[in-house]
This record gives structure tokens, sequence and C-alpha cells, in this order.
């Protein structure tokens, strides 16, 4: 989805570590910028403009202008990014110019709404199986999120990929069998008696070991005569 927001780069001539270092001390971050048949150009960038778009209601799939210093002003798109996995800070960003005018190719989230009957009436249990559904549109049709309504679901019953509403220039990709959500039963519980009764079903504990057994009644035999010597 397009939206009019415009996050301003620099351009940067070197590469590297050092380089990548000297920017997050300025509070940027490296980033590259490529696509629409377009030589790639490196660029520093705000982290933190870059981090309300991804926390945005369209995340990734937001659609903004790029404007790279006395180069270009671009659409573009976050399609990679790297953070820090001890203090989350951004580390890299991806960028891609887009065509308006041509499709592309994105993952929409998927959502459901309602109670279904068969989770109230029949206790069962909804799944969600889908996150995210892959299409192609142009990009001004993308959507924020995919929503489909669960509430005459009963046991067994399910909502595909193809009872989802494509609008404008949406073509579905992948099956459309594809499970969105589900009803199914709940798994029943063993009860503390059938619990007890396979307790006590349970093969007795082994027996002491023959040998031992043997052992001790020769120790009490050899004990014997000498008994009876001490009484005469």
């Amino acid at each position: 989805m397009k939206k009019d927001i415009t996050i301003l780069a620099e351009p940067r001539d070197s590469r590297g570590k050092n380089e990548a270092r000297r920017l997050r001390a300025r509070g940027l971050a490296p980033a590259v910028l490529y696509g629409t048949v377009r030589e790639p150009v490196a660029v520093s960038i705000s982290p933190k403009e870059i981090g309300r778009i991804l926390h945005s209601n369209t995340g990734h799939n937001t659609i903004f202008n790029l404007d790279v210093q006395g180069k270009e002003n671009t659409p573009v798109m976050i399609v990679d990014w790297q953070d820090d996995p001890i203090k989350s800070t951004l580390l890299h960003v991806d960028l891609k110019r887009i065509d308006l005018t041509r499709r592309i190719v994105v993952k929409v989230p998927m959502y459901t709404t309602g109670e279904p009957k068969g989770v109230k009436l029949q206790g069962g249990l909804l799944e969600a199986i889908t996150r995210e559904i892959e299409i192609e549109c142009l990009p001004e049709d993308i959507p924020e999120r995919f929503t489909v309504d669960v509430s005459e679901l009963m046991m067994g019953q399910s909502v595909r990929a193809a009872d989802v509403p494509m609008t404008g220039s949406m073509k579905l990709l992948g099956s459309p069998e594809n499970v969105i959500a589900h009803v199914v039963a709940i798994k029943a519980e063993v009860a503390p008696a059938e619990a007890e009764a396979v307790v006590e079903g349970a093969a007795p504990a082994a027996a002491e070991p023959e040998v031992i057994k043997k052992g001790k009644k020769e120790e009490e035999g050899a004990a014997e005569p000498e008994a009876k010597g001490k009484k005469k």
C-alpha cells in the first residue's frame, strides 16, 4: 500500500564494518537501494524511520518515497533487514525500487473474526493454520490484511484460501485449497481413575536376583555348624 511518507537518505561511497560503525555512531544505519533495472546505490538511513514503518499496520508491505540526496526520489519497499540480536538495533536494510504500474508479489497477514458455532455449541477448538497468504497485485492494491469470518464453522469445517476475497488487481498465488482455519475436537485428557488403572496394571518390580538369594542361604548354612560347636 502506497503511503504519503518520504524518508531522507544519504549516498555513501565507502563500505565495510568500520564505515558501518561510524554510521551507527551518528545514529544512522547502512542500506542498499536496488531494482527496476537501475544500478544499486549504497545509502545511509535513519533506523528510527525504518522502525516506524516496520511496526506500522502495513509493515514491510508499506510503499514509501525514498529521497536520496542529489540522486533520486523514488517509491520503495523494505525487502530485508537485519537487527542486532542483543541490542535489537537496526544493522542493515535492503530497499527495492517499486514501479507503481507493474504487478508485484507480496505476503499479506491473515486474520479471523467471530466465534465459530463449532466452538460455542459443540465444544470444539478453532485452529489458525495459515498466518499469511501470497498474492500478486499492483502496488496500490496491496491490502493491510485479509480477514475471514469463521462464525458459521461447525466441527470439522474449515475456511480455505479460495474463500479469501480478492479485489481489484489481486490474484491468489498457491493452492486455493490451503486451509486458513478449521474447527477440531479437543483431545480428551486421561481421567484420574484411568491413570490409576494404568499404574495398577503396570508390571511388578523385578524380583531379587536368584544369585543373591542363593548366596544368603549358603552363608546361613555355613554358620550353623559353628553354632553347634559352641553348644558342645
